[in-house]
């Protein structure tokens, strides 16, 4: 039953996620929460705030205090719930960074006495115990959890939580699947990369090579210098003509995608847009229980693989349901 205050009105939410890095794949999930919620009135923390919707993320380190994180705490305090939403926020394949950094804002969130809602997450894999700890001790604090796969599901069903977690899938899915192939009278061979993609990805890029392409497209959805480096690495690693792509949106990616004729990915959004839209798509996991691994095993299930809008859906209404408790 709603109460009285958020009858007079609108719910209000703080959206949380890795969003304002210039990663595509958490932009088109920023998008899908604003646009899959009108009803709540949302305020999105980024590293990058430029709407008047946006706040800084709360300070953690030197540089960070000196930006204006006061109205993010001022957020916090006005919200109704905190919904950490999408990606791969708790792990530590990187760097444990990340998950002290998540760990801290649901601290603060917590402190304030808020609920979190911790919705559409891919979690781990975890390299260390003090990542596992931190986002053990986040997920037990929630009122709310949806993974996006079954490996999440299984890590946070052996974390004793507050309330039964709920398998969903990446709500961008349904998104990328109205876009159809586009005709080209080009053999197109388009490559996703990551900062620190490893041998296995160059493994695969070098059987790709050994059918004729007229172009190779390496496409950066996070074009770090790290990003930048791969790319030219792989540019020089053939005498194809290829070009170097820095992707600004979700809908450049597709467009890319749609006129491929083959992907190679090691990136999440980048394999679910091609399996997404029909492109053949060779799918690279960094490690044998990652979300690109269970990506790729489900390339090989074509009925389930549809079957994962209805869990999206089913994510999106069970969020919807927590919000406005």
């Amino acid at each position: 039953m709603l109460s009285s205050q958020l009858i007079e009105r609108p719910c209000r939410c703080l959206l949380i996620g890795n969003y304002g890095v210039g990663n595509i794949g958490d932009e088109a999930l920023k998008a899908y929460f604003l646009g899959a919620f009108p009803e709540i009135e949302w305020t999105v923390v980024s590293a990058a705030p430029e709407r008047g919707n946006e706040v800084p993320r709360l300070p953690f380190g030197l540089r960070s205090f000196f930006r204006p994180w006061m109205r993010t705490l001022l957020a916090i305090a006005r919200s109704d719930a905190v919904v950490f939403g999408g990606g791969s926020l708790f792990t530590d394949s990187e760097s444990v960074f990340a998950c002290v950094l998540w760990w801290w804002h649901a601290l603060v969130c917590r402190i304030f006495r808020k609920r979190l809602l911790m919705a559409f997450q891919g979690v781990g894999p975890f390299r260390t115990s003090c990542g596992k700890r931190l986002a053990r001790s986040t997920f037990r604090s929630a009122a709310f959890v949806s993974v996006r796969d079954s490996a999440s599901l299984r890590g946070v069903q052996s974390w004793n939580l507050r309330t039964t977690p709920v398998l969903t899938f990446d709500p961008v899915f349904a998104y990328f699947a109205t876009r159809k192939p586009l005709p080209s009278s080009k053999k197109i061979l388009s490559i996703i990369p990551r900062g620190n993609s490893n041998d296995a990805f160059f493994t695969e890029f070098g059987i790709a090579l050994k059918q004729t392409f007229h172009e190779v497209r390496i496409l950066l959805m996070q074009p770090s210098a790290l990003e930048c480096s791969i790319a030219e690495k792989i540019k020089a690693a053939t005498s194809t003509p290829s070009v170097i792509v820095s992707l600004l949106s979700a809908e450049q990616l597709l467009e890319e995608i749609s006129m491929s004729s083959q992907v190679i990915s090691q990136r999440y959004h980048g394999a679910l847009a091609a399996l997404a839209v029909g492109i053949p798509v060779t799918i690279v996991p960094q490690t044998s229980s990652d979300k690109l691994w269970e990506l790729r095993e489900m390339q090989h299930d074509p009925e389930g693989l549809w079957e994962l809008d209805a869990l999206a859906k089913k994510g999106e209404e069970g969020l919807r349901r927590a919000m406005i408790h």
